[in-house]
């Protein structure tokens, strides 16, 4: 069996536990939103350090949540917003069923 087939034939294994899918789902959107803050910190052309900094923390904790190591609290994302002079918009939408 090679590398490629026990890494799918594990992450199967692991996606079919309990909970597997809320975990998964929390941890991309974890990824996305440091993307995202990284990439605005990135264009202001500011460091890590200067963004902790701007938003009253580490810069352990800037990087730890840039790399999608820590789901945000709705607070700790409105003073990253504000040091990054951006919005945080935050919504819920209704899924489109189809029938």
């Amino acid at each position: 069996m090679t590398d490629r087939q026990d890494w799918n034939r594990i992450r199967d294994s692991r996606m079919s536990e309990p909970g597997a899918d809320e975990a998964y789902q929390a941890a991309r959107l974890a990824y996305e939103l440091g993307r995202t803050v990284r990439e605005l910190r990135e264009h202001a052309g500011w460091s890590q350090t200067q963004l902790a900094k701007a938003a009253g923390m580490t810069q352990s904790a800037v990087a730890r949540f840039e790399a999608g190591g820590t789901v945000p609290t709705l607070t700790v994302l409105e003073r990253l917003a504000n040091a990054l002079d951006a919005t945080l918009t935050v919504n819920v939408t209704p899924r489109t069923h189809v029938a």
